[in-house]
């Protein structure tokens, strides 16, 4: 079982930034606690910038003594609500650095989106798993950061693609990160363990040629893609995906997937889903969405399932002993009671405070302003609930 952290870039961030208000823990107002979040997020940015800039000019990062070079390019004019993100993984694997580094050349012009910031990153390892091993996520993340802060994109227009290898890593990456993600396509990759259980808010298409016989790529893609239609079959509105099984091509579709990238690019992320479905994969973490656990108890194929609805949630299955559910004022009425139910007995019916505190914690371990939620809630054992612990 492989285990990583929370992407903590700046941990000494908020040092600076205490002086805008006071964080005693005490219970704020909506206006209040969304005033703090637009002071501390822009001195977050400016500190994301500081750190990364370098990076980007130089076109490769550094995490946990992993290097990922990178290419990029910018691409028409950014729109009024921010520009796109493609982050755009490729082939090669288990090969000499040569080949990888010539598939790597090759991704930066394979697709070309009408608008946005397509990066091409170079895999830190040379290996069947280089795009999903422990210790990659932080490397995405940092990509997205930057992108942020530095051109302008919208946090939830990052789409992920990539091919062959890359399809590897995207069948893994989307699911386990799927609260990154706008949309996802993979090409002419292998699934391997891969669940599809956590793309029930992620749209997703897969690409294959129907010659694609090597390591059953292409009868997997198929399976995966009936998987696909029988989680939409239950949930309809939900598991928005399209599969591609392309007639009389191989491994190299002759550019048939490059539609994906038209495909992708009319959905947006959604934060705040109504439901969350999350299946911990080899690679444990310890949040997705609006919800987290201790890492300590995250194991692979673990599972919580919780809905949100008006001001309750229910958390419908829950395999942790403890597990936090992140709320804020786009979720929730936060001044009226908030009403927590396991398998639709109630637990807890009360006001959540919201917090300074929570904003920053959330803040710096999420890397994202969608995800600093002001309040929460901790089930124990699935039955005992502390408020804001």
């Amino acid at each position: 079982m492989k285990k990583i952290a929370y992407l903590v870039i700046l941990p000494l961030l908020f040092g600076a930034c205490k002086s805008a208000q006071p964080t005693d823990g005490k219970g704020v107002s909506k206006e209040e606690a969304s005033a703090y979040l637009n002071t501390v997020y822009p001195k977050w940015l400016e500190a994301v910038k500081e750190e990364n800039a370098k990076a980007w000019e130089e076109k490769v990062f550094v995490r946990n003594g992993k290097k990922m070079p990178i290419d990029y390019k910018i691409i028409g004019e950014a729109p009024a609500d921010g520009r796109s993100l493609f982050i755009s993984l490729h082939g090669g694997g288990n090969t000499a650095p040569a080949v990888n580094d010539q598939q790597w050349r090759n991704q930066i012009r394979l697709y070309t989106p009408k608008e946005g910031v397509y990066v091409a990153p170079r895999a830190p390892w040379d290996d069947w798993n280089m795009w999903f091993k422990p210790g990659i996520d932080s490397l995405y993340d940092a990509i997205i950061q930057t992108a942020v802060t530095l051109e302008g994109v919208n946090p939830n227009k990052v789409y992920l693609l990539g091919y062959s290898a890359g399809g590897d890593g995207l069948y893994r990456m989307a699911p386990r990160m799927a609260d990154r993600w706008a949309a996802a396509s993979m090409m002419a990759g292998h699934p391997g363990e891969a669940s599809q259980v956590n793309l029930r808010n992620l749209p997703f298409m897969i690409w294959m040629g129907e010659k694609d016989g090597a390591y059953n790529r292409n009868k997997l893609a198929a399976v995966c893609g009936q998987r696909l239609d029988s989680l939409q079959r239950l949930d309809p509105e939900n598991y928005i995906h399209e599969t591609h099984i392309v007639k009389g091509k191989g491994h190299w579709m002759e550019r048939a997937d490059t539609v994906a990238i038209t495909w992708m690019e009319q959905y947006k992320r959604n934060p705040y889903p109504d439901k969350v479905v999350w299946r911990q994969e080899n690679v444990v973490l310890p949040a997705l969405y609006w919800l987290s656990v201790p890492l300590k108890d995250a194991k692979h194929t673990m599972e919580v399932v919780v809905t949100r609805s008006g001001n309750t949630i229910n958390i419908e299955k829950n395999d942790y002993p403890e597990l936090t559910i992140h709320l804020n004022d786009e979720m929730f009425n936060l001044d009226k009671p908030i009403t927590l139910q396991y398998q639709g007995t109630e637990l807890y019916k009360g006001k959540v405070a919201r917090t300074l505190a929570n904003i920053e914690e959330e803040l710096n371990a999420r890397g994202d302003k969608y995800y600093a939620f002001p309040a929460k809630l901790t089930v124990l054992k699935n039955s005992k609930v502390v408020s804001n612990k």
